[in-house]
């Protein structure tokens, strides 16, 4: 528990910010089913894939824990399980306290660190879908390293629940992991490949998908830097390196899990290129079969922390200081650069530092239900905004913006149309006039806006700190 508290304070929280965008108005519209009543496919369409919207607002219902509190407390219990499951898969592996421990505290250590090219995180500073999938998955591969089954199979299913897409992944390793064990390695590709297909089909590419799913580089291999390519191969030869040590120091679940990983590593990488490459396979490149680095990673950390704790850390206090003070101060520095302009721990009832969440939170308090909000469309991307998300805080609809939205469509293709059509409503947002407004208000009804100063002339504006103002369209 010490080590869980301790990882989220230095990595930071911030419950609103980058994919909470997408995935808490979910939580809040089943708590209060008179918030958005405008634009709900940005954020209904995730929603409705899963049951994490159920799962967080049920327990809400059921503890009547105030929604800041209870998001905080379900992100420490992601945390805690996914570090748990970690502890118990160094048992498993290296059969010694101080490896299990060592695994587990690099994992702490480096929660936010970047996976490759894949735009994902070991975890998020933030609770969404995939904070609960990681610690699922990861407990799914730890009982099938005990060889408990019909254990991983029910890990599986809860994964599914909360995150369809995640749960390939786990399923597919612990496949692999399977066969490695029976050495019936030729079954390997066709039954892992497999899982990459989920019944049903995509709907073709249209011109606006193509422009949204193409500005997404993770999606695509081509795209990646020399040093992401890197992040693909580096880990296969040190789970081969680490094979060679295991065999030798006789821990026969480690060489498993490795020659398992190399498969496994390969196997994706190969459909990564087959569905990220050919333009004919676009619709596909939303399964982002890259994501697979997502669970090497951890792995991959379990294993080299678990090594170290065995080998060189032991039970030596200093070791342990030199080796986790330095690096855990890094990881803060660089939680502190991606958030520079709020609060590292953005905690309930804490007065924000921000601004742009001080104006959220008074359209939260301070405007209809019903209101509808136009913003700059790129606002989560201006200085100072720290990706703070309009629609989770603020608990208000908006037009559709450049940033989170423009994710959801490379996701849920048949949103784009509609996504292109708002945002180039919302083109040239700095020379816009009130005659701007009054167009989009005819269009789409919308009555309120949050500007940067110095605003518009002839606007009511009940609201404005040292940088924006948020106005009615009269």
């Amino acid at each position: 528990m010490a080590i869980s508290v301790g990882a989220i304070l230095v990595h930071g929280y911030h419950p609103y910010v980058e994919d909470a965008e997408i995935y808490l108005p979910g939580v809040k519209k089943l708590l209060n089913p008179a918030l958005y009543p405008y634009n709900q496919a940005f954020y209904a369409s995730h929603a409705h894939l899963s049951f994490f919207p159920n799962i967080i607002a049920g327990s809400i219902r059921l503890t009547h824990i105030p929604f800041d509190w209870a998001i905080l407390s379900w992100q420490f219990v992601c945390v805690f399980v996914l570090l748990y499951a970690c502890w118990r898969l160094g048992n498993l592996v290296f059969r010694d306290r101080m490896a299990s421990w060592g695994g587990t505290a690099l994992v702490a250590s480096l929660l936010t660190i970047p996976i490759a090219g894949t735009a994902l995180y070991i975890m998020d500073q933030y609770l969404t879908a995939r904070s609960m999938s990681t610690a699922t998955v990861m407990m799914m591969v730890v009982s099938a390293v005990e060889k408990r089954y019909l254990r991983s199979g029910l890990w599986a299913v809860v994964t599914a629940l909360v995150h369809p897409l995640m749960v390939g992944f786990g399923v597919s390793y612990c496949v692999v992991l399977v066969l490695e064990r029976r050495d019936r390695r030729r079954n390997v590709s066709a039954a892992t490949v497999a899982l990459l297909f989920p019944l049903g089909l995509f709907p073709p590419a249209t011109d606006a998908y193509r422009q949204v799913v193409q500005s997404r580089s993770y999606f695509f291999l081509l795209q990646w830097e020399w040093y992401e390519w890197l992040g693909i191969f580096a880990p296969l030869l040190i789970f081969w390196w680490y094979a060679r040590i295991a065999k030798k120091q006789n821990f026969p679940v480690l060489v498993a899990m490795c020659r398992a990983l190399i498969v496994y590593g390969a196997i994706f990488f190969v459909a990564g290129l087959i569905l990220t490459i050919p333009s004919s396979m676009l619709p596909f490149a939303q399964l982002q079969p890259l994501r697979a680095l997502h669970l090497e990673y951890i792995l991959l950390f379990v294993f080299t922390g678990g090594l170290l704790g065995k080998f060189v850390l032991k039970k030596h206090v200093w070791r342990w200081l030199l080796v986790f003070v330095p690096l855990c101060g890094g990881m803060f520095y660089a939680s502190r650069e991606l958030f520079p302009d709020s609060r590292h721990l953005e905690l309930p009832n804490a007065n924000p530092r921000n601004v742009w969440v001080d104006a959220f939170l008074w359209v939260r308090n301070n405007t209809p239900t019903g209101a509808y909000f136009a913003l700059n469309p790129g606002h989560m991307e201006l200085p100072g905004e720290d990706q703070h998300g309009f629609r989770a805080i603020a608990e208000r609809s908006m037009l559709a913006d450049r940033v989170k939205d423009s994710g959801v469509v490379t996701m849920f293709p048949r949103l784009a149309e509609t996504w292109m059509e708002q945002t180039n409503a919302q083109k040239n947002w700095k020379e816009f006039k009130q005659a701007d407004l009054l167009r989009l208000k005819s269009v789409y009804g919308v009555n309120w806006v949050v500007l940067e100063k110095p605003g518009i002339p002839g606007l009511t504006c009940p609201y404005e700190n040292a940088r924006l103002l948020v106005c009615r369209i009269e």
